[in-house]
């Protein structure tokens, strides 16, 4: 039996009547397809169990309302399942345009995620490469996109489902990553499996002015109970106080965690997402603070989309976007955005990655406290004429290329320890 869920308000009612007993009339014919609606606008988090109360099979697929099925994209998704209950699997994610709806097969990449808890897209890793035999084969990924995936009733109730605690949607695509992973499932993407998706370019939701609190609400209950000690990095990067917010009580899915004896975050970032850059593991951090005027290094926008020129701004103590890091691999970086210098005067922050060798991401932080760019023979330099401005120029070693950088976040990595 498929089951069609749908969450709906009046509003809907009133305008969007092609949803009501057209769909019904339509979904008749299909036999093996059920409606079953709520009796409010719930969101995707509580619609989805709804939905799942009402199955009968052995497993639970969940699709976004806007894909594309191919031929033959289920069977590799129930055969995993069928051979290992506590599997769950993964279709690889194609292309709908938006517009024309044409379909275009897209590369296979494996989920992460960065330190603010945003979900990313990564090349397969080399130890996933080498442990696999063909290119067939299922391939272990440390999170999923969580629009589309199969698993069984069975295993799905014995780790909680979803946390019902959670509010519309967001947060529940990487709690439940790490709930598969650490309580003794496996999450693997599936290459014979491809279903197409449409990436739309903005939200249609109405309330999407509020629903960055409900996001971070979200985010602090999967870190207060899924992520031990190193939910404070999470805080730190967003700057917010978690006590500030109200997440509601996590008691019950904190005891949850504790019944099933899940493994600790630690042993999920060492274990399965190694590639994912440990704060604990920094050269230095903290913020970067000029030895000539109170300004510091600092990146204010979403540098993962879109190119942004490093700068400087008054120092504010609250971290932040004036948090950097100095990975064992010379990077100097903040979540997944690392400062880049390929030519001209700007430092721009662009997506991280280290497997390109010592290039234009390479950076010595030296003794005289100058930050030196070996690829380019520069030093980072706060400008004379504009204080927001820093440039790359021929080290000299003045105060304006001199910049205060602690070892560690001590204070942070204290707290973390003492956990």
């Amino acid at each position: 039996m498929a089951y069609l869920f749908r969450s709906e308000r009046s509003q809907c009612d009133e305008i969007l009547d092609h949803l009501k007993q057209p769909l019904l009339d339509y979904v008749a014919k299909l036999r093996i397809v059920r409606v079953v609606r709520t009796t409010k606008r719930e969101g995707l988090i509580r619609a989805r169990l709804l939905g799942f109360a009402n199955i009968t099979a052995q497993t639970a697929t969940f699709l976004d309302s806007h894909c594309e099925c191919t031929d033959g994209w289920l069977e590799p998704l129930l055969d995993r399942i069928a051979l290992d209950y506590r599997t769950v699997t993964v279709p690889v994610i194609d292309t709908l345009d938006d517009k024309t709806l044409k379909y275009t097969f897209a590369g296979i990449t494996v989920g992460g995620f960065t330190w603010t808890l945003v979900y990313t897209w990564h090349a397969i890793p080399k130890h996933e490469l080498d442990r696999r035999h063909s290119s067939i084969d299922p391939i272990r990924t440390p999170a999923m996109a969580g629009g589309l995936f199969s698993i069984s009733k069975r295993f799905f109730e014995e780790i909680g489902t979803y946390d019902e605690g959670m509010n519309i949607w967001g947060a529940e695509n990487l709690e439940l990553s790490f709930r598969i992973w650490m309580c003794g499932g496996t999450l693997e993407i599936l290459p014979c499996s491809r279903v197409g998706h449409i990436f739309r370019k903005r939200s249609p939701y109405k309330w999407l002015t509020s629903i960055g609190k409900v996001v971070v609400r979200n985010n602090i209950r999967m870190a207060e109970v899924w992520m031990d000690e190193f939910r404070h990095y999470y805080y730190t990067w967003i700057n917010i106080q978690e006590k500030k917010i109200d997440y509601g009580d996590v008691s019950e899915r904190k005891q949850l965690r504790e019944r099933l004896q899940c493994h600790s975050f630690k042993w999920y970032l060492d274990t399965i997402y190694p590639e994912l850059f440990n704060p604990t593991n920094a050269l230095q951090g903290g913020e970067v603070r000029s030895a000539a005027a109170p300004m510091c290094l600092d990146g204010r926008s979403d540098t993962l989309h879109k190119t942004v020129i490093l700068e400087a701004y008054q120092c504010h103590g609250l971290l932040g976007n004036q948090l950097w890091m100095m990975s064992k691999d010379n990077e100097i970086r903040r979540d997944d955005a690392c400062y880049d210098h390929n030519g001209g005067e700007n430092v721009i922050l662009y997506q991280c990655h280290p497997e390109k060798g010592k290039g234009s991401q390479y950076w010595i932080y030296r003794d005289d406290q100058t930050l030196f760019h070996p690829a380019s023979n520069l030093c980072l330099e706060l400008s004379t004429m504009d204080a927001t401005k820093v440039t790359m120029k021929e080290c000299r070693g003045s105060d304006r290329q001199k910049w205060i950088w602690g070892k560690g976040l001590p204070k942070l990595n204290e707290e973390i320890r003492k956990e």
